[in-house]
């Protein structure tokens, strides 16, 4: 009985991560992309890379409080329909040299 609630347990999160949606950038504007990540409070955005054509993706949050332990939202930017770059936040790990600049944001 207990493996069975283990596993439904895992399936839900596993449907979980599945179900979060990716936003193509450059079909919105950057107000509109930034909407996006601003209501979702975190996205996938992705768009082609214009030197490569690659794929390029990552996960956008709000602010500091969807970043995991031990991170702190950094500004980013991305390309959207209207503007080569649009500034967004994305989480980074803080690092030892951060660490002054990121006890500075919070005073």
């Amino acid at each position: 009985m207990k493996a069975i609630l283990i596993a439904a347990c895992l399936s839900l999160l596993a449907a979980e991560a599945q179900a979060q949606s990716r936003y193509t950038t450059t079909s919105m504007s950057c107000a509109q992309t930034r909407s996006t990540v601003v209501d979702l409070g975190a996205a996938i955005l992705q768009w082609r890379s214009p030197t490569s054509g690659v794929p390029r993706y990552d996960r956008y949050v709000r602010d500091d409080s969807f970043c995991p332990t031990g991170q702190y939202a950094e500004r980013a930017w991305v390309p959207t329909a209207d503007v080569k770059s649009c500034m967004v936040y994305k989480c980074k790990q803080i690092e030892r040299d951060d660490f002054f600049f990121f006890r500075r944001r919070l005073h």
